[in-house]
């Protein structure tokens, strides 16, 4: 474990190192590592360090304004971040040149940790070993691939400590990395008492929350809403990401058999009221997911879940406790899950979700757990 921070160690600030200005599952969970920081008295000021290469959101969509509206001190700086754009001599170059400019920047402030918060950043932390910082960590949000690994187990070896989210991103690491990770699962604020199920009726109303990548299920969750003919309502949030493999969630919707049944929303700044006015939340993920947070978040509002039964989800929903699973991409199957459900199951579900949260997902949990691993016993 790290070195606890003494007062002779407080040379600069705790700089977290985030490759993106979004409010999806790895922004809200820097959220949450900014707050459990900034309520420890061990931690004499932070900053979040953005890279500048980014395709800046709306301001309402934007982690930087949240961070700011907070009083925390955001800088957009040349961060190296693994990115497929840099896949080439001369990306690599420019890599390079971020990373001198990083090293640059973490001398001059003299920063007491840096906190790699994304395996795409990770390239942060050889450079700030050069900058001679003394605590340098890394967050595992993701289950790396083969190509992750060639990438990325050098840099990561520079990290005294790896936080990982959950068993499937820690069992995805190589032999040399695991003696020095630690699984941290996430939390997620406590919304209050959450607006029951009992006593609602007509048809259930399901929402999904992600972005519109390839691997996000979309295309399995449409196909299976036309399959059940649910007698109900589906609500999509999100939209497609920057780059990579994307769907195309309003032209599937167009093509389903009952079009009405759908609502395409859209992105929106905070999904709490869409989750809340749902009865039902899907994680249809036809990869194994490396925690989603949207579940827990689900669960604090005693709303009971339907995921993939792959990575992290298998820790989070307990089937037909407060949950049900279906083998990812399974249409069929997820179906048949959609057609059996109705509303006093969902109800005594939503009861049960509740209990799951506030047993393992609160934000206190992830915080003293997060605390004890990155900042050091008090």
């Amino acid at each position: 474990m790290p070195a606890p921070l003494h007062p002779t160690e407080r040379r600069g600030p705790l700089v977290f190192v985030h490759p993106s200005d979004e409010l999806y599952g790895a922004d809200r969970m820097l959220l949450e590592m900014v707050e459990a920081a900034r309520a420890d008295p061990r931690v004499p000021g932070l900053e979040v360090w953005l890279p500048t290469d980014l395709e800046h959101p709306a301001p309402e969509l934007s982690l930087c304004r949240v961070l700011e509206q907070r009083g925390v001190t955001v800088r957009h700086l040349d961060v190296p971040v693994l990115r497929r754009a840099y896949r080439t001599p001369a990306g690599l170059a420019r890599l390079l040149g971020r990373g001198a400019r990083l090293l640059a920047e973490l001398r001059r402030v003299r920063a007491s940790t840096v906190y790699c918060t994304s395996s795409a950043t990770l390239l942060a932390a050889p450079v700030a070993r050069l900058a001679r910082v003394p605590r340098v960590l890394g967050h595992v949000q993701e289950i790396w691939t083969r190509a992750d690994l060639a990438a990325l187990t050098g840099p990561a070896l520079a990290c005294g400590r790896l936080v990982a989210i959950s068993s499937a991103a820690a069992g995805s690491l190589p032999a040399t990395l695991l003696g020095r990770t630690v699984v941290v699962p996430n939390g997620t604020p406590d919304p209050g008492p959450p607006v029951p199920l009992a006593g609602r009726s007509g048809g259930l109303r399901f929402v999904v929350a992600s972005r519109w990548n390839g691997w996000k299920g979309h295309r399995t969750l449409l196909a299976a809403w036309d399959a059940a003919q649910v007698a109900g309502t589906l609500t999509v949030l999100g939209g497609p990401p920057a780059s990579g493999e994307r769907t195309d969630v309003p032209g599937l919707v167009a093509a389903l058999a009952h079009p009405d049944s759908v609502e395409v929303v859209g992105e929106v700044p905070d999904p709490s009221p869409y989750l809340e006015a749902a009865d039902v939340v899907v994680v249809p993920s036809d990869r194994p997911e490396p925690f989603g947070l949207v579940a827990i978040e689900a669960l604090a509002r005693a709303r009971p879940v339907v995921a993939s039964a792959g990575g992290g989800l298998v820790d989070i929903v307990t089937p037909e406790v407060d949950g049900w699973l279906f083998p990812p991409g399974d249409v069929a199957a997820l179906a048949a899950v959609l057609r059996r459900l109705d509303r006093a199951g969902v109800t005594a579900a939503g009861v049960r979700a509740r209990e799951t949260y506030e047993a393992r997902f609160t934000e206190r949990e992830f915080a003293e757990r997060w605390r004890a691993v990155v900042l050091g016993e008090a």
